[in-house]
C-alpha cells in the first residue's frame, strides 16, 4: 500500500502536530482513563454510569470518524501511523459493535464487584482493534496487538467460573506463545529489511534473502492470524466462546477480527508485495483451510455458542479471501471493509440472541422459539442467514464482492471452494434456525431478556437495512 505521505503533501507535516487526526482514538481512550476513575468513587448500583460513558465514546468515535470521511488521507507521528479509508470504516466498525455490545452488558455484568472494569477493558480492547488496523510501522503493530490482546484475557475469565478460568488460561497461553513468535517476525523483518515503517521496509526486505523474509512473514503472521481466529492459531475461538459469558463472547469473536484482517491487508498489499514470498498464495490458503475447517467442525455442534464460534473461523476464510487478492483486483480493500460491517454486527446480532435466552444451551432448547418471542425468532433467522450470505443483508453484498474480488485477481479455485463452503454453511444453520421455527411449546428456556432482544431485533434491522445501501457504502469504502 502506498504510503500516505506521498499524497498528503504538506499536510501530513501538519498533523504530525495536530493529535485531533487521532480523535476517535483520544475518545476511547479518555472514556476508558475516566470510566475507570469514575467508577472507584460509584457505589455498585450506580456503576452503569460508566456504561453511559462508553456507550458516549463510541457515539463520538462514530461522529467524529464521519466529520473527517472525505478529508485526504494522512500519516501521523511521522509515517508510523495511516488515517485512511481502512482507519476509518475500522474505527466505525468497532464502535457500532461496541455499542451493540454495550445494550448486552447490563443482564451479563450489572451489579457485579468489577463492572466499571469490564467497560474499561472493553474500551482499551476497542482501541487496541483499531490502532492495529491503522498501524504503519511494525512496532506500532506489535504495541496495538498486546493493547487489543490483554484485555480480552481479563475478560474471557471476567466470571471466575470453571469453564471461563479454563477458556482464559488456555486463550491467554496460546496469545503470548504466538504474541512472541510475532515479535520474533518484527526483529527477523527489521533485520533484514533495515526499517520498521512500511514504506521503507518494502524497499529492504525486496532485496534481503528470501529464506530469511519467509521466516519474519510467517512468523508475524502467526499473531496476526491468531488475533483474527484463523487456522492454526483458532483453538481459542470455541473454548472462549462457551467458557466465557455470552456478552463476552460476542465481543472476542467479533471486535478484534476486525483490526486483524485489516492489518494482514496493509501487509499484504504493501510492504509484503515486494518480498520473494508469495503472500497471496500463503494467505489463500490459510483461507480455504480456515473456511473448510470451521465449516466441518460447525456440522457436529449441538452447543449454540460452540456453533457460533466454528462460524466466526469460517467467515475469517472468506474474508481472508479479499485479503488474498489485495494485490489483484481494485475492489479486494472496499469488499473486505464492507464484508466487515456486515459481519461484526449480523455476529453480534446472533450472539444477542444467545444473550437474550441465558438458559438455552443446546441447539434443543430454541425449539418453538417463533411460537413463545416471534419477534426474538425472527431476528435470529435474519442474522443467521445473514451469516450465509441470503440476499439482501449487508453481508451478502460483502460476500459477492469479496468473491468478485478473488475472481479478479485470478484466485478462481479459491472462490468455488468458497462458494461450495458458502452452500455446505446452510446445513448448520438450518439446524439451528428448524427447531427455532416449529410450532411448539418453549420449555428449555424461561428467562428471557428483555435488552439482549431489543439488541438483537436491532442489530437484524440494521443488517437488512446495511444491505439495501450497499452502493451507497461500496462507494464510500473505496
Amino acid at each position: 500500500m502506498p504510503s500516505a505521505r506521498s499524497s498528503a503533501g504538506d499536510d501530513v507535516e501538519m498533523m504530525d502536530e495536530n493529535p485531533l487526526a487521532l480523535l476517535p482514538e483520544i475518545l476511547l481512550i479518555v472514556a476508558a482513563v475516566f470510566g475507570l476513575l469514575l467508577g472507584s468513587y460509584l457505589p455498585r448500583q450506580r456503576q452503569w454510569l460508566v456504561r453511559f460513558v462508553a456507550a458516549a465514546a463510541c457515539a463520538g468515535t462514530i461522529i467524529a470518524t464521519v466529520v473527517v470521511w472525505f478529508r485526504p488521507d494522512l500519516t501521523v507521528f511521522g509515517d508510523s501511523y495511516v488515517v485512511d479509508v481502512s482507519t476509518n470504516a475500522t474505527r466505525i466498525a468497532v464502535a457500532a459493535a461496541v455499542l451493540l455490545v454495550l445494550c448486552l452488558a447490563p443482564g451479563e455484568v450489572a451489579g457485579a464487584a468489577r463492572e466499571s472494569e469490564w467497560y474499561v477493558l472493553v474500551l482499551l480492547a476497542a482501541v487496541g482493534t483499531i490502532a492495529m488496523a491503522g498501524a504503519n510501522d511494525l512496532m506500532l503493530l506489535a504495541a496495538a496487538f498486546l493493547l487489543a490482546s490483554i484485555p480480552l484475557y481479563a475478560l474471557a475469565g471476567f466470571g471466575k467460573d470453571a469453564l471461563g478460568t479454563e477458556a482464559a488460561l488456555k486463550y491467554y497461553l496460546l496469545g503470548a506463545l504466538l504474541g512472541v513468535t510475532m515479535l520474533g517476525g518484527v526483529t527477523v523483518l527489521f533485520g533484514v529489511g533495515g526499517a520498521t515503517t512500511y514504506a521503507d521496509l518494502g524497499e529492504g526486505i525486496g532485496k534481503a534473502p528470501g529464506a530469511a523474509v519467509a521466516v519474519g512473514v510467517i512468523a508475524l503472521m502467526a499473531g496476526l492470524l491468531f488475533k483474527a481466529g484463523a487456522v492454526p492459531a483458532h483453538f481459542w475461538v470455541p473454548d472462549v466462546a462457551e467458557g466465557a459469558r455470552p456478552v463476552v463472547a460476542a465481543f472476542v469473536t467479533t471486535v478484534p477480527k476486525i483490526g486483524a484482517v485489516v492489518a494482514i491487508y496493509r501487509l499484504v498489499a504493501g510492504p509484503l508485495s515486494s518480498g520473494s514470498v508469495d503472500t497471496m498464495l500463503l494467505i489463500a490458503v490459510v483461507a480455504a483451510v480456515t473456511m473448510t475447517l470451521g465449516n466441518l467442525a460447525a456440522f457436529f455442534q449441538d452447543n449454540v455458542r460452540r456453533l457460533l464460534a466454528y462460524s466466526t473461523i469460517s467467515q475469517v476464510g472468506y474474508l481472508l479471501v479479499g485479503v488474498a487478492a489485495a494485490t489483484g483486483s481494485e475492489l479486494a480493500r472496499p469488499s473486505v471493509l464492507l464484508y466487515l460491517l456486515g459481519y461484526a454486527i449480523t455476529n453480534v446480532g446472533a450472539f444477542a440472541v444467545v444473550c437474550a435466552l441465558p438458559d438455552a444451551v443446546t441447539l434443543d432448547d430454541y425449539r418453538g422459539l417463533r411460537r413463545g418471542h416471534r419477534w426474538l425468532a425472527l431476528s435470529l433467522v435474519v442474522c443467521l442467514l445473514g451469516l450465509v450470505g441470503t440476499p439482501p443483508t449487508v453481508v451478502f453484498a460483502g460476500k459477492l464482492t469479496v468473491f468478485t474480488a478473488g475472481l479478479d485477481a485470478g484466485l478462481g479455485w479459491l472462490v468455488v471452494l468458497a462458494a461450495v463452503n458458502t452452500v455446505a454453511s446452510l446445513y448448520y444453520y438450518l439446524r439451528w434456525i428448524a427447531p427455532a421455527m416449529r410450532d411448539a411449546e418453549m420449555d428449555g428456556a424461561a428467562v428471557v431478556r428483555p435488552r439482549a432482544a431489543i439488541t438483537a431485533c436491532v442489530a437484524a434491522a440494521a443488517s437488512l437495512g446495511l444491505g439495501l445501501l450497499t452502493g451507497p457504502l461500496l462507494a464510500l469504502v473505496r
